[in-house]
């Protein structure tokens, strides 16, 4: 991992998403955003003719009752605005970065290196990465290959000082352990 990992881009790519996918279907559906206006072929061809993917409308369809908060059968710009700040604050489920984090169009190397280091990022075991999460991996990532790095050196380093060579009959060290008949 070379550069550090920032999950800024993450959650802002999928807000960012999620409201022009949303803001695509306001306009399209006048009655609002409901479950019926997502699953119509309507609003499959606005979002593709607004060069839209159509993950965020699957998201949006498959998770319509935990969006609608008010339980009215539309979902508004607050309760996606709501969504939307409760996943950078309480952070994303594997399952959620999977289904919407591809749809950002972000980073491929950011999204994979979160999916992949998971677990090892998701330090409280909630189920879910925060940014925090995220730049806390990058930076103990970081301190590992720096710690790695200077090891190797270290090693290099002393195999060059304790050359050993074939044709050597000794070491640097034997002076440290005088045999018997130097003392």
């Amino acid at each position: 991992m070379g550069t550090k990992l920032d999950g800024t881009s993450l959650f802002t790519g999928i807000s960012s998403g999620m409201n022009n996918t949303f803001s695509v279907l306001s306009n399209t559906f006048k009655d609002g955003v409901t479950l019926a206006n997502l699953n119509s072929n309507t609003a499959t061809t606005a979002l593709t003719s607004n060069s839209l993917g159509t993950s965020f409308k699957s998201y949006l369809t498959s998770n319509f009752s935990n969006l609608d908060k008010n339980h009215d059968g539309k979902l508004t710009q607050d309760e996606l605005s709501n969504f939307t700040n409760t996943l950078a604050t309480t952070g994303i489920s594997r399952e959620q970065l999977y289904t919407l984090g591809t749809s950002t169009g972000m980073s491929s190397s950011l999204l994979n290196t979160v999916i992949d280091y998971f677990d090892e990022i998701d330090t409280n075991k909630d189920g879910k990465v925060t940014n925090a999460e995220i730049q806390d991996f990058s930076v103990r990532s970081e301190k590992e290959k720096q710690r790695k790095e200077d090891l190797e050196r270290m090693l290099s380093n002393m195999s060059t000082f304790y050359e050993s060579n074939a044709s050597s009959t000794g070491s640097l060290l034997d002076y440290k352990y005088l045999q018997d008949e130097d003392s």
